[in-house]
């Protein structure tokens, strides 16, 4: 494609910052260097015609993690690091709160709950002898319990008389979060390009020729912000997820509220007004879900289907309205990757599933990074 004198000149010519991904990292981060630089060029470009990993295809979880996880990330990592993390998530919800408004983001704190099935009746015991221990871990970030017992008081079969309960995770609407935040990121200046997809990008010594499917260009500085997909430029403990999902048609008379997680979190649902989000089972194939690729398969969907019937809604007909699935970034470890590869080059990536909770403190972070 060859740009004409105007095209050049308006869009492509003294840019001072690309970001490559649209998501909640890439546009939080293009606001913070806003912030810090009123007069600078920044662009974001974007893969798809809506942003293609996660952002606005995840659950709209505003969580901190259930108290099983917890525990699982006390065995992997420090108590320090496992408040620290909490912490980060705690931050970043409320930094996204304030940064949009709980009205554009169709944010209720209804809670966070955790079921047990019938087989998971010892990791239930586990979890509430630890109660007392991780609510003191917690304390400095909630201020009172995390998590407190709650009886299974909205009729799910084959599952524990209890659940543990967080009563300050919410939910929210992510296309409302989303929509919000582009019209944030355009007001203030900054031109977003979708369907141009970033091929590679070479470094040297007066800036970086970023090359895409359509055009070359120049900019000062790059920040990649686009998650599981900087694998395949980030050597590092990173690897894509897919995440697959479906939402029921509208049930009448609904009394489900709130959002839910079963069998170590590998399993989450929530109400959206009068339907059923339910998402997850990438458990039952670890290594197929390692993939870029947007898409369902049987496996999963039918399983998820299962679940519908015989767990969340056993005396309840239904009728799935729409299936589809996004993409995360994931490792070994929980902490966000937020790094400098060169004095140029920068990195805001590896999410872990949270990108609600911490998507707009990486992104803040990232800018003041470069």
């Amino acid at each position: 494609m060859n740009l004409s004198h105007w095209e050049y000149s308006t869009w492509f010519k003294g840019i001072d910052y690309t970001i490559v991904g649209s998501g909640i990292v890439g546009l939080s981060c293009a606001l913070e260097l806003r912030r810090k630089y009123p007069k600078a060029k920044i662009v974001v470009l974007e893969r798809g015609i809506l942003p293609r990993g996660a952002s606005t295809k995840n659950a709209g979880f505003a969580c901190f993690g259930s108290i099983s996880e917890i525990l699982y990330d006390l065995e992997q990592h420090s108590p320090e690091e496992v408040l620290a993390l909490v912490k980060k998530r705690f931050e970043g919800i409320e930094l996204l709160r304030s940064a949009l408004g709980d009205r554009a983001l169709n944010f209720h704190q209804w809670g966070g709950h955790e079921l047990f099935l019938d087989k998971d009746k010892e990791l239930f015991e586990q979890c509430k002898a630890k109660l007392e221990l991780v609510n003191d871990l917690l304390s400095p970030v909630f201020k009172s319990p995390a998590f407190v017992l709650q009886p299974n008081t909205f009729g799910f079969s084959r599952v524990g008389p209890h659940y543990i309960t967080n009563p300050f995770e919410g939910q929210i609407d992510t296309g409302l979060m989303m929509a919000a935040m582009q019209a944030k990121v355009q007001a203030s200046g900054i031109q977003i390009f979708n369907a141009m997809e970033v091929l590679n990008h070479e470094e040297d010594a007066h800036g970086i020729s970023v090359r895409t499917k359509d055009l070359d260009f120049r900019t000062e500085k790059l920040i990649v912000a686009t998650n599981g997909f900087a694998a395949k430029w980030l050597e590092s403990d990173l690897q894509p997820a897919r995440a697959q999902v479906l939402i029921t048609k509208p049930i009448p008379d609904l009394q489900i509220q709130g959002t839910f997680h079963f069998d170590k979190g590998y399993y989450y649902f929530r109400n959206v007004e009068d339907r059923i989000l339910f998402g997850g089972g990438r458990n039952l194939n670890f290594r197929g879900e390692e993939t870029e690729e947007l898409g369902l398969t049987d496996l999963i969907q039918n399983e998820l289907e299962r679940l519908l019937h015989e767990v969340i809604l056993p005396e309840t007909s239904f009728e799935i309205d729409r299936r589809w699935s996004g993409i995360m970034g994931v490792g070994s470890k929980k902490k966000p990757i937020v790094k400098r590869q060169s004095d140029r080059v920068f990195y805001g990536v590896r999410l872990g599933g949270m990108g609600i909770a911490i998507g707009s403190s990486v992104g803040r972070d990232l800018a003041q990074l470069v």
